[in-house]
């Protein structure tokens, strides 16, 4: 399977750093399966730094039934509380390797944030997010994730 990762580098040897802010999935190397969402994270970042080249990385990911994985199909219940535990706390760790799921677009953080405001319910955070379309995001967790993937190349996204 061919995976992503957006970045202002040619990323050869991904590695797990230990993030200033708080994350949906917690910390490590995060990749999504969609082309177009890693362009678009490398735009954001292009915008937000004055650059004008960032790359798109490309990678083989082989799975290794010795990992211990969480998927999450949709965003639900369980999505929901997750990513709030990651987000309200730089220091919150969980136990898994791997972490696949939906990624939380604009919208999507418009409408957390009311929930973790206490403004909406997480029963309505989550007929919200029923109505956005999802892309993935897969978070390699651990050293031994990282060498699940093979970097194959790059290409480079220009504003």
């Amino acid at each position: 399977m061919k995976l992503y990762h957006g970045s202002m580098d040619v990323v050869i040897k991904p590695e797990i750093i230990k993030p200033n802010r708080t994350l949906d999935f917690g910390r490590g190397f995060y990749t999504t399966t969609d082309i177009v969402q890693a362009q678009r994270w490398v735009k954001l970042r292009i915008g937000n730094q004055d650059n004008s080249v960032g790359f798109i990385n490309i990678y083989e990911y082989k799975p290794s039934k010795e990992l211990k994985v969480r998927t999450f199909r949709s965003a639900n219940n369980s999505w929901v509380d997750f990513v709030h535990h990651n987000r309200t706390s730089l220091n919150y760790e969980h136990n898994y390797d791997i972490v696949k799921g939906p990624v939380a677009n604009d919208n999507v953080y418009l409408s957390f944030n009311l929930y973790e405001s206490g403004i909406i319910s997480k029963s309505e955070l989550i007929t919200r997010l029923k109505s956005y379309k999802l892309v993935d995001r897969i978070l390699f967790h651990t050293e031994a994730s990282l060498k699940c993937l093979t970097f194959v190349g790059y290409k480079e996204v220009k504003l």
